[in-house]
């Protein structure tokens, strides 16, 4: 059930439209241009439709992925003259799709660290049911209420920044959900009040509740709205030469970015980027063109549009990537793939021990498939998101962040 607190915060006290902020508002707690300690920062980008981990990072020393996959494999990695549309080597025996350019360095550099073989233990192939469990951070349970990363905010004493959690999007994501304060922000600028009067009238409808909810929802919201519109105030020109790819996700990772530099007291941050469910026509003629290709061209340039603007903030991000479930391992009649079980993360910044490929690799022989169909898992994503909140947010309660399970950590942080 929504409470009216979450709905509150949802729907920015239905308040959102174009124009000036009365001056009551502006007397927020926070200040966008008053710096605040720094501190670590998870930025989680949820990929839905169930991306194709096995194209995504190639397994090009493995026989069987090409036997499997006769027309929608990526070529092996050329040892001459250079393919546009063959895989980029990673470690002898994994690489990344042609798409995946932008990440290379780095990887090379020891930022970004991949998981292979990893995903939820749910057997479910249902899109809706995975992303609840894994969002929720408990697999085959439906009756949680909140989110992971509502979660995994740390305790702390006294009064919390208003955009302490942002989700990008015009919902709040269910991996925010919960008891801690959390805004859904479908843009920057778009987060205002549309005038003195109907914000005033707001402000006493909900501060003369005699509901300690509503209240408190009530002052976190234009508490939020006032330093969002300050933040928006401000021209915002991406670092070091850095270029977005056009789209929700570029503009939103641009954003993330925008507000983790304005010191507002940013700790946790969620993204999405749809379109992975491909059934039919998942590549092209070449490996470099195609559905897959076109959104991991995208997928690649964003990530790496968002390490490049953070630059020396990096040290104090740490960004995961994940997607509800894999796809089949074998290619289905339409050059596409169904939905299947275990994937591939991706994870990167400063704390983090990357140029590495880690997981166990559980092959791709038919005895070694899934149901005899999938990649098999070998590691739990919540082992991923685990050390995260434990070694990098520094969150000591993390059996508390995933209830009935115990994370095993791989040593990425």
């Amino acid at each position: 059930m929504t409470t009216r607190r979450i709905f509150l915060r949802n729907s920015a006290l239905a308040m959102v439209g174009v124009g000036t902020a009365p001056l009551w508002l502006k007397r927020a707690l926070y200040a966008a241009d008053a710096p605040s300690p720094r501190k670590k920062i998870l930025v989680a980008i949820f990929q839905r439709g169930a991306a194709d981990g096995l194209n995504v990072v190639v397994p090009h020393g493995e026989k069987a992925y090409y036997s499997l996959r006769p027309t929608i494999a990526i070529p092996r990695p050329s040892r001459g003259e250079k393919r546009e549309d063959a895989a980029i080597d990673l470690d002898g025996f994994f690489g990344l799709h042609p798409s995946l350019a932008p990440l290379k360095p780095l990887f090379d550099q020891q930022h970004l660290a991949i998981v292979d073989a990893v995903g939820s233990p749910d057997p479910t192939r249902s899109h809706f049911d995975a992303q609840d469990y894994m969002e929720s951070g408990t697999p085959g349970l439906k009756a949680t209420h909140d989110g992971w990363m509502n979660r995994a905010l740390p305790k702390v004493e006294g009064k919390v920044s208003p955009v302490r959690a942002v989700s990008l999007g015009t919902t709040l994501s269910r991996s925010m959900a919960g008891p801690n304060p959390a805004i859904a922000l479908q843009s920057i600028a778009g987060f205002q009040v549309r005038d003195a009067q109907a914000a005033k009238q707001f402000q006493d409808m909900y501060m003369q509740s005699k509901d300690p909810a509503m209240q408190t929802a009530g002052r976190e919201t234009f508490e939020a709205v006032s330093m969002l519109q300050t933040i928006q105030k401000q021209t915002y020109t991406p670092a070091a030469g850095a270029e977005y790819p056009r789209g929700k996700f570029g503009d939103s990772l641009r954003q993330i970015a925008q507000l983790i530099k304005a010191d507002v007291g940013v700790e946790m941050a969620f993204a999405d980027i749809g379109g992975w469910d491909h059934h039919v026509n998942e590549v092209g003629q070449r490996a470099s063109e195609g559905q897959l290709a076109n959104l991991l061209t995208q997928y690649g340039q964003g990530l790496t549009a968002f390490w490049q603007d953070m630059g020396d903030r990096m040290a104090d991000v740490a960004l995961v990537t994940m997607s509800e479930f894999g796809r089949t391992a074998h290619e289905n009649g339409n050059r596409g793939t169904d939905h299947g079980h275990a994937n591939s993360m991706f994870v990167m910044g400063g704390g983090v021990k990357g140029g590495k490929v880690y997981g166990k690799w559980p092959g791709l022989e038919k005895e070694q498939l899934y149901e005899g169909r999938d990649l098999a898992l070998t590691t739990d994503f919540r082992d991923i998101l685990g050390e995260l909140v434990s070694k990098h947010l520094g969150n000591p309660t993390v059996k508390g962040v995933f209830p009935g399970y115990a994370p095993k950590f791989l040593g990425m942080v």
